[in-house]
């Protein structure tokens, strides 16, 4: 069974469950893995931070996932 992202999961833990993500983290310019506020930030705090939309971000993450899958 796939688990898919939400804006409320944490930063560290989506890029540890699919690295895949970590493309779109770079892709909007965020830099969260690197940052000692992923470990406790989920996605929709650290993507508002930084002005982008987080159902724009977890979309393009479970894309991702959904390739990955097959």
């Amino acid at each position: 069974m796939v688990e898919y992202v939400t804006k409320d999961m944490n930063i560290i833990e989506i890029a540890q469950k699919h690295p895949e993500s970590i493309e779109v983290f770079h892709k909007y310019g965020l830099g969260c893995l690197g940052c000692a506020a992923a470990r406790f930030e989920n996605l929709e705090a650290g993507a508002k931070i930084h002005g982008y939309d987080p159902d724009e971000m977890v979309a393009d993450i479970n894309k991702l996932i959904d390739a990955a899958q097959g």
